[in-house]
């Protein structure tokens, strides 16, 4: 059987395709493929085909969906049930991601070796398993959760081929396709760099610093930033025609046949078979780089974070905080609940401290696209590449990594900001060793605080004269102060969060239509409060679901029962009994909700001890999350 998603999700049993119901069972094969034989719970296929608000039938249809599923897949594949989920285990099937990611992780460590011949063939049969953008045919949902990440890995593997390609001296065959995807893709550099090197190799100096200056423009636009160290030391080459010419180093001697470019086998499927995929051997890393290499090369000085906005208020006593620890000899934790604007703080205080940290500021989010925690290896090749690391000397392994990064900034002060930390072992990696640059770490979790050295702030709702200075900031002063009391009910129904306040105010600039008083009103509505909290990319309850998604799937079941039932306060012994269980593993769980910032706790006199609160809002959200498992 062959199972494919690099195109429109498809399943073929002996060259005949396996019929497939429509958008949500191909999102359901999709899921249970990627998932790449782990349990897939009930709950996330339930979002990933019909979202945060499913049908009231979404449970029988869910289960028919997979029924189906096992029929038309026959026995080859093995679709079962595990506790509250599905596991499906493809036996032999093939599958195309991953041949395609066996062939393109061989065909970049071919390309370290500088066995360019094998990397190109290699990395030019992963390009020819795509035929049309990845996971056509699924949920939007599924999409948004995954496709981001394919293309990625599409685009690294055709940066891949393209640098093997100029080694072999094939620069003049590469300019229209380079020209291409580097009209699609405007701020990759590295592909732009392919561009301005097969131009130059050409003979057409002056097309290639047209190419720079056509990025450098895009950069400015779209980021704000300037060409990166790579980019800029490429295009001092092409100046002064220091450019070295293709590497093309003696190949093996075996003799390799050439296949097909992989944009012809995709323009026409049916001229070329498939190529069988190759056993993989281990990669070859890169040499590492020794720190003098660097040093003495004038390093640069790299500036990554993002602007702080503009419109910003409030949190004075916490910025004096964080500007005390970084002038001294600590770095700084901060800590709180979505929404809290743990992020523009960081920035704030990142941008009141700039003159203290001359030799540069690092900025990595460590959340990836899905709201999964990011892979320190993956930062520190960022970061490794702001230093002035080339692509071709980083490190493979983590280890080698951490011990460069730290050598670099050993004795350099720059400011490293890790945003949306997961937990400590993520960022440990990460926090530079020995030396005057100074880290400022932003985060939900409040075990963030076990990191040593690190001075932590705790961030809680605005206060109310601060959240009617961001609502006024954002939406403007008139539409505000002609009525108060409207400001002051939108603010309450934020629950003087930052991130709330903030989409608030700019639903009501975008709506000049509106008054204070009608945003108000919508907001007063429980059951369409979260709705109205979402405007473009900013959306309360993406944030709110990124930590639920963190949650072990019962302790997510349990916040259900406890959100829906509209208590405001609440004891250990209060949720021993909704949730039937003793008062010692219920205290454990409202510890764990505390944790995540989902519950606010405080201690009382008297037998009660501790007390909890949702904040109005995280039950909101959480209330909808709670349904019965299938039987």
């Amino acid at each position: 059987m062959d199972l494919r998603i690099l195109g429109a999700v498809a399943a073929e049993l002996d060259g005949r395709p396996v019929p497939l119901d429509g958008s949500k069972q191909r999102t359901a094969l999709a899921a249970l493929l990627l998932a790449e034989g782990t349990v897939v719970s009930d709950e996330r296929l339930t979002v990933l085909l019909w979202g945060w608000q499913p049908p009231a039938t979404s449970t029988r249809q869910l289960y028919t969906y997979v029924s189906r599923l096992r029929t038309r897949l026959g026995p080859c594949l093995r679709l079962e049930r595990h506790g509250t989920g599905y596991r499906m285990d493809i036996g032999d099937a093939s599958f195309d991601r991953t041949a395609f990611r066996t062939l393109a992780a061989t065909g970049r460590a071919d390309l370290l070796a500088r066995r360019y011949q094998d990397a190109e063939r290699r990395l030019d049969q992963a390009l020819g398993l795509w035929h049309g953008p990845a996971l056509s045919g699924v949920t939007e949902q599924l999409r948004e959760s995954e496709a981001s990440q394919l293309e990625e890995a599409r685009l690294a593997a055709l940066e891949d081929h393209a640098e093997a390609a100029l080694a072999l001296g094939r620069h003049t065959e590469l300019i229209p396709a380079l020209t291409h995807r580097v009209a699609l893709q405007p701020i990759r550099e590295r592909l732009r760099g392919q561009l301005m090197t097969a131009l130059f190799r050409s003979g057409r100096q002056a097309d290639a610093l047209a190419v720079y200056d056509r990025g450098s423009e895009a950069l400015a636009v779209e980021l704000g930033i300037d060409p990166g160290p790579a980019l800029r030391t490429l295009r001092q080459e092409i100046l002064t025609g220091a450019l070295a010419p293709p590497e093309a180093p003696e190949r093996d001697t075996a003799t390799v046949s050439h296949t097909p470019p992989a944009a012809a086998r995709a323009a026409h499927p049916e001229a070329f078979p498939a190529s069988p995929v190759p056993a993989v051997s281990p990669p070859t890393l890169a040499p590492a780089i020794e720190a003098t290499d660097l040093t003495d090369r004038h390093p640069p000085v790299p500036a990554t974070l993002p602007a702080a906005p503009a419109d910003f208020v409030g949190r004075a006593a916490e910025t004096r905080e964080l500007l005390t620890a970084l002038h001294g000899r600590r770095g700084a934790v901060i800590t709180g609940a979505t929404g809290t604007g743990k992020s523009a703080l960081a920035l704030r205080a990142a941008e009141q401290c700039r003159e203290d940290f001359p030799q540069g500021r690092l900025y990595a989010d460590l959340r990836t696209a899905d709201g999964g925690p990011r892979a320190p290896r993956e930062v520190l090749g960022w970061f490794l590449s702001a230093l002035g690391v080339p692509p071709e000397r980083t490190p493979e392994a983590l280890d080698e990594r951490i011990q460069l990064y730290r050598t670099l900034l050993s004795t350099r002060r720059l400011l490293v900001v890790l945003d949306h930390a997961f937990d400590d072992a993520q960022v440990r990696p990460l926090l530079p060793g020995e030396g005057p640059s100074r880290t400022l770490i932003t985060g939900v979790r409040s075990h963030l605080a076990s990191l040593e050295g690190l001075h932590l702030v705790r961030l809680g709702p605005l206060e109310p004269a601060e959240a009617g200075q961001l609502l006024a900031a954002v939406a403007g002063l008139e539409r505000l102060t002609a009525s108060p009391e409207a400001a002051a009910r939108i603010a309450e129904s934020c629950d003087r969060l930052p991130l709330a306040l903030r989409i608030a105010a700019a639903r009501l600039a975008a709506h000049p239509h509106w008054t204070a008083g009608m945003l108000a009103d919508r907001l007063a509505r429980p059951g369409r409060r979260l709705a109205e909290l979402r405007l473009g990319s900013l959306d309360l309850r993406s944030g709110l679901r990124n930590v639920a998604d963190q949650l072990d799937p019962s302790d997510r079941t349990a916040a259900g029962i406890l959100a829906a039932t509209g208590l405001t306060r609440l004891t250990a012994g209060d949720a021993a009994a909704l949730l039937g269980t003793a008062a010692d593993e219920a205290e454990e769980l409202l510890e764990r909700l505390v944790d995540t910032q989902l519950l606010d706790a405080w201690s009382t006199d008297g037998a009660n001890g501790l007390c909890y609160r949702f904040p109005p809002l995280v039950q909101l959200f959480l209330q909808p999350q709670h349904a019965p498992a299938p039987c």
